[in-house]
């Protein structure tokens, strides 16, 4: 029997369902406000992260490029190798350890990564772990043919590739302590790329893309993509030419005269303030900056312990990355008497007839100071006190100008503070300010001791006293452009101020030309007029802390033209070790060499003497395919002379080879068929004269190119480039180096 519901039955009925609903809407409301209001922040990120991919695009540094457009520093395209974690989720248990071994076996082999680190980044619950940065195109290339050798696991859903940038110098080592290096992000750290690492930053963009369950790129969904934009660029004042030059001839100095504590060369516009050289010994590749040299990981081997390995390690690598020229200061000794000079004639205080008086000693405030020359110089007139580096005759100068003015030019050559170069970690001078100089203070200053500069200081020293007194502003970068090319900012080349008269530096450049002539002399180089000053100075606070004797500094600053000066040359040796330490003899060779190359590069035309056309060097042109006659006919013109072995008509080969310089009057050997060349032996060509070497190099049978200073009959050679005795086909060129031995540059108290 069915039982039909009565009314109140259906009302009950409905409420009940009334309730039950609205209960359960209540509970998912509630619920659902939980969600939203309480952990909506927490959901909303792990909503984003599974389906939204956000990646930085690195944007190119700017370039540095040297005067003439050539580049120094760019940045190539590389790859970050990266693995997604949370993708492992969607694999099954089974497939999980399989697919994260064959990921760690791969990467470690192709990145040389250990396979342990790999798997442990592989734990990590993040959609981006990066397993190794800044990775070339062929190792790119390696692991994507990984992925696609192993398509069956799907590599691609956990293994990816973001194109980046790495920094790259194309000349390896060359100016590397002036452009310096960046990290890991392509941050500068060190020179140029730390100084003006805001402008060569670029502006990173953007790529936000919409993912998957999976943590695949979900296709024709959202992505938004920002383009980088590439730093602006330097355009710096080094010359490559110039800069290979410093470098090549400071590295030969450093290693011939057993330098302990590095060298410095620099080669500055005395007019502008640009900087067409900066080389420092022992320098680094900056595309491998946390490399050693072999030297210097040698030391770091024989350490004890890992602590001192470390300790060690850190402390070469900061001293690689150095720049001497700007973060050291030294005592300048003598070549600091064109500042003595300069200010005494600017006062009116000297002459150039004025004249001093040398006995070897002078005695100032109880204490005694020395002459370098034992026997004194006697009465001098100052372009003579330069030329003999006397110390008592520069004493007796700095008495004349008193320590006030003395302090005032201090300050006008802005030796009291730093020299504002565009470079990081430049060092402050160490010197006597008016209430600290006393008569004994003021007596060492005046030839160049007990204070200290940078060698950017004495550079400018020298350019104020020649290019008519004008203080410049020694700098790095001329120019900064855009990636354009369009330029952003120029860099000023306006002097600082006028701090002698040109009357007193046209009297300072006969000074300086006469030094060169009549003491310095192996600062001479041949066809050009060259004014310059040596200097050495003793190390006297290394050599009471330490106990060690002999310790000194070779320094030389040279000008050419003197008549008409552009360019200004500085070379300093610390503590060289070979038994010379004297700047005349060790520093200005350098300089001077550096000049030779330097000066007809700038269009500088050089203007011989008849002397010194005589001891110059020919080229030896090339013959070969040369008919015989014709070949003796060039041989005649460029003044060699000649042998001809063989019975042919036409030159098959010849010793020298084309291109080889060879002193005047030297001998060429021409093979017209395929004689094997006979051998003579290298005569002793160490500790003769100019005549000698020349004499016994000709009935030698061999050729020398002459170097360095010959103007003095009496100078001898001081090496040669092959070892006497040895055997060498007859013809070979042999080197020989002559220099002036004299010693008139000591600073000595």
């Amino acid at each position: 029997m069915t039982i039909k519901p009565t009314k109140q039955m259906k009302i009950r009925t409905k409420i009940i369902s009334f309730i039950l609903i609205f209960t359960m809407i209540a509970v998912s409301i509630g619920r659902l406000s939980y969600i939203m209001v309480v952990n909506g922040e927490k959901y909303q990120g792990m909503a984003s992260e599974q389906q939204l991919y956000d990646t930085a695009i690195t944007a190119p540094r700017g370039d540095i490029y040297d005067r003439n457009m050539k580049t120094l520093a760019t940045s190539s395209p590389a790859w970050t190798v990266y693995i997604t974690p949370n993708s492992f989720k969607n694999l099954k248990d089974d497939e999980v350890k399989k697919v994260k071994e064959k990921i760690a076996d791969g990467l470690s082999e192709i990145l040389d990564i250990e396979r342990e680190e790999i798997l442990e980044k592989a734990e990590k619950k993040s959609y981006y772990v990066i397993v190794k940065k800044k990775i070339e195109k062929s190792t790119a290339d390696e692991i994507r043919k990984f992925i696609s050798d192993n398509s069956d696991l799907k590599l691609s859903n956990y293994i990816g590739l973001d194109s980046t940038t790495k920094r790259y110098y194309p000349n390896d080592s060359l100016a590397s302590t002036v452009l310096g290096f960046v990290g890991d992000d392509e941050q500068g750290l060190a020179g140029l790329e730390s100084y003006y690492d805001n402008e060569l930053t670029g502006i990173a963009g953007r790529v936000v893309a919409a993912k998957n369950a999976k943590g695949t790129d979900m296709p024709f969904t959202y992505q938004m993509m920002e383009e980088a934009q590439k730093g602006n660029s330097l355009v710096t004042s080094i010359d490559s030419y110039i800069q290979y030059t410093c470098e090549k001839y400071l590295d030969d100095a450093v290693a011939e005269e057993q330098v302990a504590e590095r060298g410095a060369a620099v080669v500055m516009n005395v007019n502008t303030g640009e900087i067409y050289g900066m080389a420092v010994s022992g320098d680094f590749n900056p595309n491998e900056p946390f490399k050693l040299s072999k030297e210097d990981q040698s030391i770091v081997d024989a350490q004890t312990t890992d602590e001192k390995k470390a300790e060690k390690k850190n402390e070469l690598l900061n001293r690689q990355w150095r720049n001497k020229a700007v973060s050291d200061t030294y005592e300048p000794g003598s070549v600091f008497k064109i500042f003595t000079a300069s200010t005494a004639l600017e006062e009116g205080l000297v002459t150039a007839n004025s004249s001093f008086n040398c006995n070897y000693t002078y005695m100032v405030a109880g204490n005694t100071y020395h002459c370098h020359k034992t026997s004194g110089h006697g009465i001098q007139n100052m372009a003579m006190a330069m030329s003999n580096s006397c110390n008592p005759a520069f004493i007796q100068i700095g008495q004349l100008i008193g320590n006030k003015i003395f302090t005032k030019y201090f300050k006008a050559f802005g030796l009291t503070a730093k020299i504002g170069i565009d470079l990081p970690g430049e060092a402050l001078p160490n010197y006597h300010d008016l209430d600290s100089m006393g008569p004994t203070e003021l007596a060492s200053s005046s030839f160049g001791q007990t204070f200290n500069i940078t060698p950017l200081h004495m550079i400018s020293i020298a350019a104020a006293a020649v290019n008519g007194g004008y203080l410049v502003q020694p700098h790095i970068v001329s120019k900064i452009v855009d990636s354009d090319g369009k330029t952003v900012k120029t860099m000023s080349s306006s002097y600082k101020r006028q701090v002698i008269s040109s009357k007193t530096s046209n009297t300072l450049r006969t000074f300086l030309e006469y030094v060169i002539q009549n003491g310095a002399k192996n600062g001479i180089v041949s066809g050009y007029r060259v004014g310059g000053k040596t200097g050495t100075s003793q190390k006297i606070s290394k050599i009471l802390s330490t106990g060690e004797k002999a310790l000194y500094i070779g320094s030389y600053v040279g000008i050419a033209p003197i008549n008409d000066p552009d360019i200004a040359v500085f070379v300093m040796l610390d503590e060289p070790m070979s038994g010379r330490y004297y700047g005349g003899a060790i520093s200005a060779p350098v300089g001077a060499k550096i000049m030779k190359d330097v000066l007809p590069y700038l269009g500088h035309e050089p203007q011989y003497s008849a002397e010194e056309l005589k001891k110059l060097s020919v080229t030896v042109p090339d013959l070969t395919g040369y008919d015989v006659a014709a070949a003796r006919d060039k041989m005649t013109s460029v003044k060699l002379t000649y042998k001809i072995v063989g019975d042919g008509g036409k030159i098959k080969k010849q010793l020298p080879s084309a291109g080889t310089s060879v002193y005047n009057g030297g001998m060429v050997i021409l093979y017209t068929d395929d004689s094997v060349s006979d051998n003579v032996t290298v005569p002793v060509l160490t500790r003769h004269t100019f005549s000698e070497v020349t004499t016994f190099a000709k009935n030698s049978g061999i050729n020398v190119e002459i170097v360095g200073n010959t103007t003095d009959s009496e100078n001898l050679s001081v090496s040669q480039s092959i070892e006497a005795g040895k055997s060498v086909p007859r013809g070979t060129v042999v080197t020989v180096s002559f220099r002036d031995e004299g010693n008139a540059d000591i600073a000595r108290n």
